[in-house]
């Protein structure tokens, strides 16, 4: 049985980043598990987005994370790793308010400042490519970034009129990741999100990912394979 997650080991330190055009960062991280609010901030000058401390987990019956502390700031990203059942989505869905922790603290941008990535890539079989990123595009508010250029960004132009249920499983992650870019969020929590994407797929993932981090927001990811986001931060499950 794998042990409760108790530590992070951190690669290296961020570099101090401001806000890009469109990017919506919260000045606040209203505190989940106790009534005090505070803005927390980093030694750089950068914010943390989220921040977690004491954290316990369960499900099941079981004891997943123990005992964890971590901050993520402006600027980073942060990689989950570990077998399945260590815990890894369970933590991922914590940070993004979708289930309660047993006990600890975190303390977490308001939800419009959240944008999630699951397993599934909610997308509707019947409505085409490009229907389904005006819809989300809407849904979240969007960003300065046109549908155009998120299907650009993740090489999907030739695909807007083709049905989702049509697409290829790398294809759907595709379009559901461009999502997540017109979101406009600030932190982006994403639950193995290169799984089904091609050498291309992961390397349209990775730029997205450092364009984002150098505009100031922060990434957070599960994931079972190598994503290879140069600089991004571990924490290693079942450890």
């Amino acid at each position: 049985m794998s042990k409760p997650v108790r530590s992070a080991r951190v690669a290296g330190p961020a570099p101090s980043r401001g806000p890009g055009p469109g990017l919506r960062l919260p000045d606040r991280l209203p505190a989940r598990s106790r009534s005090r609010k505070r803005t927390v901030m980093s030694t750089g000058g950068a914010p943390f987005l989220i921040s977690v401390k004491d954290l316990t987990l369960d499900r099941g019956g079981r004891r997943l994370v123990t005992g964890l502390a971590l901050r993520v700031r402006s600027g980073e990203a942060f990689v989950l790793t570990g077998p399945n059942g260590s815990g890894k989505t369970t933590f991922l869905r914590a940070l993004g308010g979708l289930v309660n922790p047993a006990a600890g603290e975190i303390e977490r941008p308001a939800p419009e400042a959240i944008a999630f990535l699951g397993h599934a890539d909610a997308l509707k079989p019947g409505e085409t490519v490009r229907d389904a990123l005006r819809f989300w595009a809407a849904f979240q508010g969007g960003a300065e970034m046109t549908v155009e250029h998120a299907l650009s960004r993740f090489a999907i132009a030739h695909l807007e009129r083709r049905a989702c249920g049509r697409l290829s499983a790398g294809q759907r992650r595709r379009v559901a990741l461009a999502r997540i870019v017109l979101s406009g969020r600030a932190l982006w929590l994403l639950d193995e999100p290169a799984a089904p994407l091609d050498t291309r797929g992961r390397a349209l993932l990775a730029e997205a990912v450092e364009r984002h981090c150098a505009a100031g927001g922060a990434v957070i990811a599960a994931t079972h394979v190598d994503l290879g986001w140069p600089g991004a931060r571990t924490l290693e499950f079942g450890s």
